[in-house]
């Protein structure tokens, strides 16, 4: 039965591990009348005039607007942008792998997205992605945002409704936007990782002014996840289908700082409790639960360098994961200790390097064996812009271990990607 769970935490989430999407999309550039580089290092990589733009609920607008000039106190005001936030995505790539068979997949499309991603009115913005993924061939609703934001002095505060905890966050150092932003290594996540598309959350945050940002989220399922159907190196398991169990709280606590040189400094905290039961047959539901409570801790710097067009970023977040599994495995209650580290050369918008870090670890109590939560891969990583809407990724994913075991080198990837959006 434990084996069960890690396989849930895992196959939950797993679009979201294997093919992460953009938050740049032009639809942004066309109403705000900026170029993509006013608010994107590379997309999605934000700088801090894109993470204010976000914070700010997506609303800056140089759009001209349809309004309504009647008297206030009959008529309630109008302000539309006169264009639709709209834009487009498509990814296209070839993924090569010697344990596959064939080796070589070929996607076109790899993922191909619509976006809804403006300004709704002056204080309500979103960011609303539907995607089509060629792999599945599957095509609903991905990642959501929607905001409400003012300003009351030198405070920014507002809602959100979303479906990704960490998708309505600003730094790249969380997992919904964090490297290697697309694929990438195929190790265990926590379950907080793993949410995306299967939650929506309602909350409220707050940036006050004083360098320290705020927020507190309420999440429950929007139906079963399937847990069904995925190969993450683990065992194979029946358990085709589990929800939360009630609200799953969030919270999120950020310390930031812009320093004399014009380098940026970020320090936080977030985490999340989640309980998680089994659906039996499809209609009973066991009285028993897991219940997983994540804390991380995460931090981001970066560096302008000396001829003022190159920059340098780093993201660290270690997340720690308790597990109290009485549903799956009465008594045991394990450990998972998450550790990604990446750092990224940019020069200027036209290419970047980066290499990333992924290493897992855990305790071994009662059932759970020793090498579960035993996992180690480098991300190696190059990407060339032509123009700021279009990216060529170079990818290669080299493991250590995988569950303990450490000849996994067949499991080595190389990833070459093509990602336009317009």
């Amino acid at each position: 039965m434990l084996k069960k769970t890690i396989l849930l935490m895992g196959v939950i989430g797993i679009s979201s591990m294997l093919s992460q999407q953009a938050n740049a999309v032009p639809s942004f550039a066309r109403q705000t009348g900026f170029a993509c580089s006013s608010c994107h290092t590379v997309y999605p990589e934000l700088t801090p005039f894109g993470r204010s733009f976000k914070m700010h609920g997506y609303t800056m607008t140089n759009i001209k607007q349809v309004a309504n000039t009647e008297n206030k106190a009959t008529s309630k005001d109008l302000s539309i942008n006169q264009i639709p936030p709209l834009s487009a995505m498509l990814q296209v790539s070839a993924n090569y792998a010697k344990a596959n068979q064939p080796a070589t997949n070929v996607d076109v499309p790899d993922q191909l997205s619509i976006f809804y991603a403006g300004e709704i009115s002056p204080h309500m913005g979103s960011f609303i992605q539907l995607t089509l993924e060629g792999s599945g061939g599957t095509f609903g609703m991905d990642n959501t945002d929607i905001r409400y934001a003012n300003q009351a002095g030198n405070i920014t505060y507002g809602a959100t409704l979303n479906n990704n905890p960490t998708v309505q966050d600003v730094w790249n150092s969380t997992q919904a936007w964090g490297y290697p932003f697309t694929h990438g290594a195929g190790v265990t996540t926590p379950v907080i990782n793993s949410l995306g598309g299967a939650v929506a959350g309602l909350g409220g945050y707050a940036d006050w002014g004083n360098g320290f940002y705020t927020e507190l989220s309420l999440y429950r399922d929007t139906g079963s996840f399937d847990a069904s159907g995925a190969n993450l190196g683990l065992p194979s398991s029946n358990i085709t289908e589990a929800r939360i169990n009630g609200l799953a709280p969030y919270w999120r606590l950020a310390w930031n700082n812009t320093f004399g040189n014009g380098d940026t400094l970020m320090l936080g905290t977030y985490g999340m409790q989640t309980t998680l039961y089994d659906l039996a047959g499809g209609t009973t539901v066991s009285g028993q639960h897991d219940k997983y409570t994540d804390i991380a801790v995460d931090a981001q710097y970066e560096h302008t360098m000396g001829n003022g067009k190159d920059t340098i970023s780093a993201h660290a977040t270690y997340t720690n994961e308790d597990q109290t599994l009485d549903l799956s495995s009465p008594g045991d209650n394990p450990t998972l200790k998450s550790t990604r580290l990446d750092a990224t050369y940019h020069w200027a918008h036209d290419a970047t390097a980066t290499l990333g870090f992924n290493y897992n670890t855990g305790d071994s109590l009662g059932s759970l064996p020793s090498d579960s939560y035993d996992d180690t891969a480098w991300t190696a990583q190059v990407s060339y812009l032509p123009w700021q809407n279009t990216k060529f990724t170079l990818q290669y994913v080299a493991y250590s271990k995988l569950a303990g075991n450490s000849s996994v080198s067949d499991s080595n990837t190389t990833l070459l990607q093509g990602w336009f959006m317009w």
